[in-house]
């Protein structure tokens, strides 16, 4: 029989032990290969998108920039761009914002357009728009759209939709996820503004740092605020999505490469080890230890070869694409794509160079022999009495768990395989499972425990105080200011939101246990994120101002607070004005349901609308939770099922000894089955802090955002022990038919 054939044969004969292999290979790298695409090809996508329509360093906000303060930037900065940005509402049943960019060039921020024609700076009456804003109104090139703004009228003639790299996220005012409905944005030409233009924005180009730029800025021109690239709205936000993607592709693929590498390590030496008797008649034939070396290799080489290959080809084919349905509610790209490494390739490389070696080294060793005792089969580990076994507990011990005892000290190797397999896999369900609760927990915070009212009605910018109050009357409502601010404190700028809200019942405080406080008359209330951000505590004081407002607030820290989805700080209308700033209403809270057509009400969105928002948002996070589910499932089945294959075949001739002796086969079968429940209940211990671990650094990837207390419940736990220890009695039930039929004389040959 020639090498092939009889490789083709154990091949048929070991099919099982061969898939699996296959498997593991193919799991692996698919799953590294697929997670890691994703966060590449965001990563890929929109550094590709930032640098064709060269996305800005950073934007300096002010009322009006002359041409001395153009000069005095020309001279710090490579490239600038001056625009007249402004708030407009289109004229839609229900208003939505749209924000107009007058600009002066187009050459920094430029506007990728989609479809129509590129933007032309001399064409007065045309505007290029936004794509997702178009699509929701069914909107296209030619037609018209009518914009309303400080008491002005435009209308122009659509010549462009498309996208910008500063609107990759739009905020809403009445959703976490942008309503595009509501809000949209739109580039026109500076000389298409009706009255003399002030451009109150400039983009800035510069090979410098950000530190750096910012102190010769503050030399040089009087301004109100400064933006650096890493901070503006839209790069901050699909930054720190990116950044959590990435997190859960370091980790996760990683955990997952390296359990395939080490149950591969055990089960392509278990594999070459069964064949001994097969090299050794080789030898006895003439075979020469090269020819018989290569041939076992390819045992190896090939099954992972191809798993490693169609893992590569498959995962980022399959699960990127099981993420963009979600990421692109909330995001805006011009295409999205899967992103590709050549780690892919040096780690599939990686995985078949290791199963090469290990391959090697077993048959080297058992080539080494001569053949009359390679022909035998290998003599069982022997290893001395342990001081346990010579205690007198010893003999009170049952003969199930002396037996295993001595097993595992015999078979070190195999058992801390075991363990660390099972560990691993635990791991990825823990940290899966306490995500999923993590994120169930902020969001029961959020709309139950702190939020208490039935509708959110937006105020328009134009309301009438007559249709204001009446609302409030017949709601019985409450008024609320929310605004975004800019925080400094201790050298260290952040963003954050404002809420300047009446004492009602409609909105509960908490602190970091949840538990309801209430903010003084006076106080003025910090998030503890951001005061853990600052360093800062109770008596401690902070520099802020509202948005578009060049009046800056120092303030005294008089509480903090605890908010699991929104940043800022919290005072009361009469604290708001003893620090200079009106009270403005942005919005009215009700209990109510409210569906009158009022025009000083721009929209409303109730709390239900509000919780399915969050979960659009998280749907990403939770598509991760799933994959790495499905997959922590797939590789504790083929890990426990190796060991359990490797552990049964050197346990042969133990087994059947034990049959000899009369033991039932029901016995048997518990014997192995309570060496399977303690290594497995051995590695779940172990995986359970490593779970915990991960999970927290997937939750701290989740945005500045979103503060969140660690936990880990019981039914976390509960739900991966009945996974595991249920995947751990079903293998071993596997093995009751090779037990059964042992062939008992090919077992106990004799050992010379």
């Amino acid at each position: 029989m020639s090498l092939s054939k009889k490789m083709l044969r154990d091949i048929r004969i070991n099919r099982t032990q061969f898939i699996a292999i296959f498997l593991m290979a193919f799991l692996g790298i698919f799953a590294y290969c697929g997670i890691c695409s994703e966060y590449y090809g965001l990563e890929q996508t929109s550094a590709d998108f930032y640098n064709e329509t060269n996305l800005a360093d950073g934007w300096i906000y002010k009322t009006s920039f002359d041409n001395a303060d153009l000069d005095k930037i020309n001279n710090l900065a490579m490239q600038t761009e001056r625009q007249h940005v402004i708030s407009s509402v289109g004229e839609f049943d229900n208003d939505p914002d749209i924000t107009l960019h007058f600009v002066e060039n187009n050459t920094i921020s430029k506007f990728h357009v989609f479809q129509g024609k590129d933007f032309d700076i001399n064409d007065e009456s045309g505007v290029w728009l936004d794509k997702r804003f178009a699509d929701s109104k069914e909107l296209n090139v030619g037609d018209n759209i009518t914009f309303k703004f400080d008491g002005k009228t435009i209308e122009k003639e659509i010549k462009g939709i498309g996208y910008s790299p500063e609107y990759v996220y739009e905020s809403s005012a009445t959703s976490i996820t942008p309503n595009f409905e509501d809000v949209g944005f739109a580039y026109l030409s500076y000389k298409s503004y009706p009255d003399n233009v002030e451009f109150n924005r400039l983009l800035v180009k510069y090979n410098q740092s950000d530190d750096s730029f910012k102190e010769k800025l503050d030399d040089s021109i009087s301004y109100l605020s400064f933006t650096k690239q890493e901070d503006h709205v839209s790069v901050a936000q699909f930054s720190e999505e990116m950044a959590q993607h990435k997190m859960m592709g370091d980790v996760f693929p990683i955990l997952f490469i390296l359990i395939t590498f080490l149950t591969l390590l055990t089960t392509m030496t278990r594999v070459i080890t069964y064949q001994r008797t097969q090299i050794g008649i080789l030898k006895a034939v003439g075979f020469k230890d090269r020819t018989i070396i290569l041939h076992f290799i390819s045992y190896g080489f090939f099954p992972v070869l191809i798993g490693s290959i169609l893992g590569l080809i498959a995962g980022p084919m399959v699960i990127p694409k099981m993420f963009y349905p979600s990421m692109t509610t909330r995001y805006t790209l011009p295409s999205w794509n899967p992103g590709f490494d050549m780690s892919f390739v040096y780690v599939a490389a990686a995985l078949v160079i290791s199963s090469v070696i290990v391959t090697y080294l077993t048959c080297r060793r058992i080539s080494k022999e001569n053949p009359a005792n390679t022909m035998r089969p290998k003599a069982p580990n022997v290893s001395s009495n342990s001081f346990f076994e010579k205690s007198k507990l010893w003999n009170h011990l049952s003969f199930n768990f002396r037996w295993n005892w001595r097993d595992a000290r015999r078979n070190k190797f195999r058992a801390l395989m075991a363990i660390i397999g099972v560990m691993g896999c635990v791991s990825l369900l823990i940290a899966a499972f306490g995500m999923n609760d993590s994120m169930d927990d902020l969001k029961t915070w959020e709309y139950d425990d702190i939020n208490h009212f039935e509708s959110k009605l937006v105020i328009s910018n134009n309301a009438s105080q007559e249709e204001l109050y009446y609302v409030i009357n017949g709601t019985n409502g409450s008024f609320i200011m929310q605004m975004p601010i800019e925080i400094k404190s201790n050298n260290h700028e952040n963003t954050g939101v404002l809420l300047v809200s009446n004492n009602t019942d409609l909105i509960s405080y908490t602190d970091s246990n949840k538990n309801p406080i209430e903010i003084k008359e006076g106080d003025i209330s910090i998030s503890t994120k951001l005061a853990q951000d600052f360093n800062l505590s109770i008596g401690d004081k902070i520099k802020w101002h509202i948005v578009g407002n060049d009046d800056w607030v120092k303030s005294e820290i008089g509480q903090i607070h605890a908010e699991p989805i929104s940043q800022g700080l919290i005072m009361s209308p009469d604290t708001l004005e003893d620090e200079g700033l009106n009270f403005t209403p942005t919005s009215i809270l009700t209990s109510e349901k409210f569906g009158e057509n009022i025009n000083s009400i721009k929209s409303v969105s109730t709390l239900e609308d509000m919780e399915e928002s969050w979960s659009e948002m998280t749907s990403s996070v939770m598509m991760m939770v799933y994959v790495i589910t499905v997959v922590a499932c797939l590789l504790a089945i083929l890990v426990l099922y190796n060991l359990g294959i490797l552990s049964f075949t050197e346990m042969e001739r133990e087994v059947a000894t034990l049959k000899v002796l009369g033991f039932k086969t029901n016995f048997l079968r518990r014997l192995l089955l309570t060496q399977n429940l303690i290594f497995t209940a051995i590695g779940f211990i172990l995986g359970i802090p490593l779970g915990f671990y991960f999970m927290t650094l997937m939750m701290d990837a989740a945005g500045e955002s979103l503060y969140y207390v660690p936990m880990l419940t019981w039914g976390n736990i509960m739900l991966s022990a009945v996974i595991t220890f249920s995947i751990s009695i079903a293998v071993n039930l596997m093995f009751s038919d090779k037990i059964r039929d042992l062939n008992m004389v090919e077992a106990l040959k004799d050992v010379e």
